[in-house]
């Protein structure tokens, strides 16, 4: 692989881990050049797999459910890539890596891939890094599994770039409650209660969260989102979320959802990034030069940061 230059999708593909790892690398340095642009473009315009937001409170058990999700999805064949968003570190503002530690994974097995992604200073969750190696690793994979730090009142970005989110929930929390006031129940397709093996307080869990559910109309036309017991550890449940995971998948490829819902996380996803450049003035300038931009979604990104990075030049 030339060290100066991105290879094709072609080339991406029979390259293996190593050469996705250097090709995500250069994608680090180069973020929002053209060259970057026109590979990100490429992927955007070729899905492989389906994604998979992983989201829920810091402690709650992602990463180990992550895990088994991976080993799931491998028994039935399936290629796996997985983001881990972590926690930013004060210093360097790199990961910390404690997600991506707590992923089990064969180095051997070329059917899995995991990288990890500092969440930075995204409130959302995802950084624009995230989002391209998501898009990128799509058209390579058969599943991405993307996990979030933790959400909060504002960390929705995992909807931006999820065929499928899943919630995870962990019993005794009081969740239920603050995710009603949060808004957080209008993002999940499904919801995880972890620790299953508690018994009676993750039953307890599992009815709150559907009544709480009920409440706030999750959940889009024509699909009201389950709740599943899920035990990381015994494996309890994890064939019902699976089968769940399964279903919404099927749900979301009849009569065009999946690429409407991609075309509007497309969107959003660019005026996210213009207002985290810009703020919301340049947003607002950036949004009738997106509407006149050709090419695809990150190739118009870059040409329009290029003239609103020009025009605040002009104007210092």
């Amino acid at each position: 692989m030339n060290a100066q230059a991105f290879p094709d999708l072609d080339a991406l593909r029979e390259a293996g881990k190593a050469g996705l790892a250097r090709a995500l690398a250069r994608l680090e340095r180069s973020f929002g050049q053209d060259e970057a642009a026109a590979l990100l473009d490429a992927a955007d315009a070729s899905p492989k797999g389906e994604v998979l937001g992983l989201t829920g409170p810091p402690g709650v058990g992602k990463s180990t459910l992550t895990g088994a999700l991976v080993r799931a999805f491998r028994a039935k064949g399936a290629t796996v890539g997985v983001i881990a968003v972590d926690p930013s570190s004060s210093r360097s503002g790199g990961a910390l890596l404690g997600d991506r530690a707590r992923i089990p994974s064969d180095p051997e097995d070329r059917g899995i891939f995991i990288r990890s992604y500092a969440a930075r200073d995204r409130l959302g969750g995802l950084s624009d890094l995230a989002f391209g190696a998501t898009v990128l690793m799509r058209a390579l994979y058969d599943r991405v599994i993307v996990e979030t730090v933790g959400v909060g009142q504002s960390e929705a970005d995992v909807a931006l770039v999820g065929d499928t989110i899943v919630l995870a929930v962990q019993p005794a929390s009081g969740d239920a409650l603050q995710f009603i006031k949060a808004g957080v129940m209008e993002l999940p397709d499904v919801v995880a209660v972890t620790k299953a093996d508690l018994g009676q307080p993750a039953k307890r869990a599992r009815d709150d969260l559907e009544g709480a559910l009920s409440l706030t109309g999750a959940g889009e036309p024509g699909w009201e989102p389950p709740v599943a017991l899920v035990s990381s550890e015994t494996g309890e449940g994890l064939d019902v979320l699976m089968s769940h995971l399964s279903a919404h998948s099927a749900f979301v490829r009849e009569g065009g959802r999946r690429e409407r819902r991609r075309t509007a996380q497309s969107e959003a996803r660019l005026e996210a990034a213009l207002r985290g450049l810009f703020g919301a003035e340049g947003l607002r300038a950036g949004r009738p030069l997106l509407a006149e931009a050709a090419g695809g979604p990150f190739a118009r990104e870059a040409h329009v940061a290029r003239l609103l990075r020009e025009r605040l030049n002009g104007a210092a």
